[in-house]
């Protein structure tokens, strides 16, 4: 896909002079192997009831004593069996550094380098082994590319999910029969100050998808972006495990969602348009939705609006949904009360910026909660692979391929 013209914003938001960027060309999307269902179920329940079957989680991760909990985004670690060095090395500084209480791996965990089941087992244990080692629960959204070694590996998501799954401090959902995507998930965040199970925060994970289908009612999709879209059976999914939980606990419970593929509306904050797109609409932009960061290359979203903005601004917890697939963009903004922002890519083996500079963005998003705070959410903040000294030369540094450790998680058996 060849993206539109990219406008680089500066971290601290300086707008730039430049009238004519240079166009960054995307890494082609290979074909996708197999089509999630359309999902075009619409949402039955009307606002205070879940529909039947909608049931709110326990919380299964805590607030610390003193009432703070940290998350870290890492996204597009993106590699095969052989991953760049370096990505791990970021992984484990940007851990120790934060102490975070969890860890989103947010979508194109893998590429579709593995040629086998035990080479995608390989990537996967990289990148989920920074978490394990040092015990900090952990889950993953999937993105477009994670299943792209499916025809050679025979490991699909499914098998993925499995997988994952039987590592210790692994929080992924199981599948929901009959909902589109893979492992869609809602974890809530036991309080540390009400007695009993009170959640004080909520943590949402949701599958964006892979590839558009060839057609639909025998229209093809030349002209249009070929990613997928967040299914409006999920968007339904989300809306009434939303009113299950506020129904339960007896109030909406603030939340962040991550999912891998940016909405429309993520372009649409950054000019404060839906149809102009220009150095003037995102000056204005700056300031009515606070936005900082980089955007060096068009947002990627699918086709169609997916609906899940609308359902935010509806429900009300959701107070921000942060994506990857676009590795250097990094940008944040508040659209219309719900904070809509990227990580850059973390990893080092995929594209990155043009020439010299490829590596300058690798890095990962952080964010704070507080039940000390109004709101609980105090703010979102990016580190950097620069701030930890890390060669951002822009070449390959593999390692050796591991085998999968034996996790032996109670229930699920390790993966030998």
């Amino acid at each position: 896909m060849q993206p539109e013209t990219g406008i680089n914003i500066m971290e601290e938001a300086t707008v730039t002079e430049n009238t004519s960027p240079a166009k960054f060309s995307r890494r082609t999307a290979l074909a996708a192997g197999t089509l999630g269902a359309l999902g075009l179920t619409l949402a039955t329940a009307t606002a205070g009831t879940a529909a039947p079957g909608a049931k709110a989680p326990k919380p299964t991760l805590e607030f610390r004593a003193d009432g703070t909990f940290k998350v870290v985004q890492f996204n597009d670690t993106q590699d095969d069996e052989q991953t760049d060095r370096r990505t791990i090395e970021l992984m484990e500084k940007t851990l120790d550094q934060e102490q975070p209480d969890f860890v989103v791996i947010n979508g194109d965990v893998i590429n579709g380098g593995c040629d086998n089941e035990l080479e995608v087992q390989q990537a996967l244990n990289h990148v989920v082994g920074p978490m394990e080692s040092r015990q900090i629960p952990w889950a993953v959204t999937f993105g477009n590319h994670d299943e792209d070694s499916a025809a050679l590996s025979g490991m699909t998501e499914a098998k993925m999910l499995a997988f994952l799954q039987s590592y210790e401090h692994n929080s992924n959902a199981d599948n929901i029969e009959g909902l589109t995507g893979t492992s869609n998930t809602q974890l809530l965040i036991q309080s540390s100050k009400a007695k009993g199970k009170t959640p004080a925060f909520g943590l949402w994970l949701i599958d964006s998808g892979r590839y558009a289908p060839e057609r639909i009612d025998g229209q093809d999709f030349s002209g249009y972006p070929t990613w997928d879209w967040i299914r409006m059976d999920q968007v339904s999914w989300y809306r009434e495990q939303s009113i299950a939980t506020e129904r339960k606990y007896g109030a909406k419970i603030p939340s962040l969602m991550w999912g891998h593929i940016a909405l429309h509306e993520h372009r649409a904050m950054w000019f404060d348009s839906i149809d102009s797109r220009t150095d003037t609409d995102h000056t204005r932009a700056l300031t009515k939705h606070s936005i900082v960061g980089e955007r060096n290359e068009d947002e990627c979203p699918g086709p169609f609006n997916s609906g899940l903005f609308n359902a935010f601004l509806e429900r009300g917890d959701v107070k921000g949904y942060f994506v990857g697939h676009d590795h250097i963009n990094s940008y944040v903004g508040n659209y219309f009360g719900v904070q809509l922002g990227y990580a850059p890519g973390a990893g080092f083996g995929a594209y990155g910026l043009p020439g010299a500079d490829r590596n300058r963005l690798r890095g990962a998003r952080v964010f704070e909660l507080d039940e000390n705070h109004p709101g609980i959410y105090k703010d979102t903040r990016l580190v950097f692979a620069n701030d930890f000294g890390i060669d951002l030369t822009a070449n390959r540094q593999t390692t050796v391929p591991a085998l999968p450790i034996n996790t032996g998680k109670p229930g699920k058996p390790g993966k030998k």
